[in-house]
C-alpha cells in the first residue's frame, strides 16, 4: 500500500502508513478501575494535515515514541470530536529511508533561481565597499550558504518550510528597496539591503536540519536567532579587520532591533531610520505570509470566514462563500 496522506482519511478508513510525530502526551484514565493506568495521545501529520491518534492498550508501547519520530501506523480512523485514528500497532521508521517530501513542505519557488534574485539585487544595490565585501565572504562560505538556502524562517508562524529562510529573505529584501525608491535622501541603500540579507540568518543553527517537524535545537533555544545571527556576522566580520567601527554598530543594532519591540525578542528596539525600515519590511512580510497561509488553508472549505488564527488574532473574510450560503 501506498502513502496514506491524512487529507484522505475519513471515518471508517483502515489505515496503514507512514506519519510523523508532532505531539505526544501520557493521559491517565479517569475510570477508577483503571487507576494507575494511562493511554497515548498523539498528533501525527505529514505534508496534507494532521490528525489525533490514540493508543488506548498500554501493551502496544513496548518502544518508546518521542516527537519527531516517523511511525508506521495501522488502525482505523473514528469520530471524537473531530477525525481521530485508534492505533491497533505502530512500529519506528527509519528516517533514512522515508521520502521526506512526504512530510516536510518546501517552497514553491524554485531555491536556485531565489538565490540567484537575491545575489543579483545584492550586486546591484549593495555599493559601499566594506559591506560590499562582507557580502563576498559571506557567498565564500559554502557551508552556511547552504543551510540559509535550505532553512524554514519558522516552526508554525510564517515561512515555515524548506527554503522558507531564502524565500522571506528575498521578500524583505525586496521591500526593502521600494523603502529606498521613496525614501532615498534617508536611507542608506547599501546598509539597509545587507541588514535585510543577513536580518534572520541565525535561524540557520535554531533549527534542527534533520528534525521534519522543524524542532529548535538547544541552541535555538536557549539564544534565539537574533543572538547567533549577530555572533556568525561578527565572525565575517573578524576577518576585515579595517571594517569601519561605525558602520559595524549600524550594521549590529539593525540585526538586533528588527523585531521592533522588547516585549517581540529584540534586546533593543529600532533607533535609527534604517533600523526602523528593517524592522517593517521583516514585519510586512511576515504579516502577509501569515495571512496568505491561513487564506489557502481555508480554500474550498467555501465558508467565506476563515477559522480564528491565534497569531495574528482574526478571522480572516475570504468571500469564498458557497452560493447556497
Amino acid at each position: 500500500m501506498g502513502k496514506q496522506f491524512v487529507s484522505d482519511l475519513k471515518i471508517g478508513t483502515y489505515v496503514q502508513s507512514q506519519f510523523v510525530v508532532i505531539d505526544i502526551r501520557e493521559v491517565s484514565f479517569s475510570s477508577p478501575a483503571r487507576n494507575g493506568e494511562y493511554f497515548l495521545r498523539l498528533l501525527l501529520g505529514d505534508i496534507s494535515g494532521t490528525i489525533k491518534g490514540v493508543i488506548w492498550d498500554p501493551s502496544l508501547m513496548r518502544e518508546k515514541i518521542k516527537v519527531n519520530d516517523v511511525l508506521f501506523v495501522t488502525g482505523e480512523v473514528k469520530e471524537y470530536y473531530g477525525l481521530q485514528l485508534i492505533i491497533s500497532s505502530y512500529s519506528k521508521v527509519d528516517k533514512e529511508t522515508i521520502n521526506r517530501s512526504h512530510f516536510q513542505p518546501c517552497s514553491l519557488r524554485d531555491t536556485e533561481e531565489m538565490w540567484q534574485s537575491l545575489t543579483g539585487i545584492v550586486k546591484q544595490d549593495v555599493t559601499e565597499e566594506n559591506l560590499s565585501r562582507l557580502m563576498a565572504i559571506f557567498y565564500n562560505e559554502a557551508e552556511i550558504v547552504n543551510k540559509f538556502k535550505l532553512s524554514p524562517a519558522a516552526k508554525i508562524i510564517h515561512h515555515n518550510y524548506l527554503g522558507g529562510l531564502l524565500e522571506h529573505t528575498l521578500e524583505v529584501v525586496e521591500i526593502c528597496r521600494h523603502i529606498c525608491h521613496l525614501y532615498g535622501s534617508q536611507v542608506d541603500r547599501s546598509l539597509l539591503i545587507t541588514a535585510a540579507v543577513f536580518h534572520d540568518i541565525g535561524k540557520i543553527e535554531e533549527y534542527d536540519p534533520d528534525s521534519l517537524t522543524f524542532e529548535q535545537t538547544d541552541k535555538g533555544r536557549l539564544l534565539g536567532h537574533i543572538s547567533i545571527g549577530l555572533d556568525i556576522i561578527r565572525k565575517m566580520l573578524e576577518k576585515l579587520p579595517l571594517f569601519p567601527e561605525d558602520l559595524k554598530m549600524k550594521l549590529e543594532h539593525m540585526i538586533i532591533s528588527h523585531h521592533g519591540e522588547r516585549e517581540w525578542g529584540s534586546p533593543e528596539v529600532p533607533q535609527t531610520f534604517n533600523a526602523f525600515a528593517l524592522f517593517h519590511a521583516d514585519l510586512l512580510s511576515a504579516r502577509l505570509k501569515q495571512f496568505q497561509q491561513a487564506m489557502e488553508k481555508n480554500r474550498g472549505a467555501g465558508a467565506g470566514w476563515t477559522e480564528w488564527d491565534r497569531f495574528l488574532g482574526r478571522r480572516i473574510y475570504t468571500g469564498n462563500r458557497c452560493p447556497a450560503e
